[in-house]
């Protein structure tokens, strides 16, 4: 893949999910009527969560290819702390997408949908960067791939389990929602900061970023 053109996606899709975050997820956790000051300690320890899960992952989060190489220094095992932690990152996410009705309907997470799936696109491939070049049999490339494409499906069928049994009540729901979308400004915000490390004007990412928020905008009062 062309670099700039998997640059210039990945600021795209940083914009979009940090647009989705704003106008979205935290209006909406914010007017369920539980205190703004506990929500936002939520909000900040995802924020946190994430640095610590990048450090496992080394931020194929948000699509790092730079440090594929520097795995070849830290043992022929590193790939199963990035898959981990990629996983947990995921299976959070998925969470996201399921519908207590006293929170959100089905319909309003079609745009948060949008923006997990644009934020997966580049981990998976900078994932599959990594494994490559660690594992050399291709059923098993494949495979990890698959429990890392089944990581949010699970959180999120999990999710609907346990609202339906009466184990996961309403608030914690609103409390994860809350840190998934502290992970959200944490990825999305070094997906900013890290495509101009020099902080130097580039029209390009400027008009992707500012495309990507508005087709968030769109999405959340199209549907």
């Amino acid at each position: 893949m062309n670099n700039s053109f998997f640059k210039l996606a990945l600021v795209f899709a940083g914009a979009y999910l940090f647009s989705v975050t704003v106008i979205h997820i935290l209006p909406e956790i914010f007017s369920q009527g539980e205190s703004v000051a506990h929500i936002s300690l939520y909000v900040l320890a995802g924020f946190f969560i994430q640095v610590i899960l990048e450090y496992f992952s080394e931020g194929v989060e948000h699509g790092h290819l730079h440090n594929i190489q520097g795995h070849h220094h830290h043992g022929q095992n590193k790939w199963l702390g990035l898959l981990i932690a990629l996983s947990i990152h995921a299976f959070l996410e998925g969470t996201l997408l399921a519908h207590p009705d006293t929170i959100h309907s089905h319909d309003s997470t079609n745009s948060v949908f949008f923006g997990i799936l644009m934020h997966k696109m580049p981990a998976a491939f900078a994932l599959m960067s990594v494994l490559i070049c660690h594992l050399k049999t291709k059923w098993k490339t494949v495979l990890i791939l698959i429990i890392f494409s089944l990581a949010s499906p699970a959180g999120l069928g999990l999710s609907h389990i346990l609202h339906d049994a009466e184990i996961f009540s309403d608030r914690v729901f609103l409390i994860l929602f809350a840190i998934v979308s502290g992970n959200f400004l944490h990825i999305s915000t070094t997906i900013f900061f890290e495509s101009s490390p020099d902080h130097s004007f580039n029209f390009k990412k400027l008009f992707i970023s500012l495309l990507g928020a508005l087709i968030a905008v769109l999405a959340e009062f199209s549907f």
